[in-house]
């Protein structure tokens, strides 16, 4: 389907503000573009202006300090972060995650920033930077606000993101650095498919965390738990937290079998 729109390309934040500001209710922000140009094409979204994020300074940018952590710009792609060595010898599981987002073309235009704020339940990214405790930092004309992503979603292809805001970059804290887990996640076909199921389990600071993906209507993010505890209750802690649907993918049930069926296998990989 063809469409027309204006196309804007601020190479500063201020001016992308300015721009969101102006268009709150028919603009619409292209990061990667791999959600936002294929919902555009088939007349799901019309916008009046596309405002292109990449070209601000520094927002390809991903960097490591000690004191602040691994700080990704809003157009840092997929494969930018598993290309970062910090981000592989520090932060592996963020890695797994993003090993598991659809294609390696798809990993080269599609941005960390663009996966969590297009917010679908089964954003790959979402586990990691949920049990990394990550949080966004949100640029608008009022101000500058961090919102951790454990109360960054709100529903499905919801979230915290207000008219005229904006995810300038994303941090994960360095406190989070080393922390070791896997993720695992099933697919109806080896490749790029969307997930049906995705768990990822991290051990960190002597306890337990677990980031599902396609099992609620966003993200979840289950912790509290210790080795102690034992991988039935963890079972029973996870499926008591998500609520998988019925869907042309999977049934419920199945999403709940194999959630269960994929802790198992992370507790014993994971010592």
């Amino acid at each position: 389907m063809l469409y027309e729109f204006r196309y804007r390309a601020p190479k500063t934040a201020s001016e992308m503000i300015r721009l969101l500001d102006d268009h709150r209710d028919d603009g619409k922000i292209l990061a990667g573009g791999t959600d936002l140009l294929p919902n555009i094409r088939d007349g799901n979204i019309r916008p009046a202006v596309v405002i292109d994020a990449k070209k601000i300074q520094s927002a390809d940018s991903i960097a490591w300090s000690a004191s602040e952590g691994l700080v990704m710009g809003n157009a840092v792609t997929i494969n930018d972060v598993l290309r970062c060595r910090e981000a592989r010898e520090l932060f592996p599981v963020l890695c797994d995650c993003a090993r598991q987002l659809a294609s390696h073309q798809i990993r080269n235009r599609a941005t960390v920033a663009g996966n969590v704020v297009n917010a679908s339940p089964c954003a790959d990214m979402a586990p990691a930077l949920l049990c990394l405790d990550a949080f966004a930092v949100l640029e608008s004309a009022s101000g500058t606000r961090q919102v951790p992503f454990s109360e960054f979603f709100t529903g499905v292809k919801h979230t915290v993101l207000k008219a005229g805001e904006f995810l300038e970059k994303i941090i994960i804290p360095a406190s989070a650095a080393g922390a070791r887990g896997y993720y695992l996640k099933l697919k109806r076909i080896a490749g790029h498919d969307l997930g049906i199921i995705g768990v990822l389990m991290v051990r960190r600071n002597n306890g337990i965390r677990f980031g599902v993906s396609s099992a609620a209507p966003t993200p979840v993010l289950v912790d509290g738990m210790l080795d102690k505890d034992g991988v039935d209750a963890a079972i029973v802690k996870v499926l008591a937290a998500i609520k998988p649907i019925d869907d042309i993918r999977a049934s419920g049930e199945y999403r709940a079998f194999m959630a269960s069926t994929y802790i198992r296998r992370l507790w014993q990989e994971i010592k």
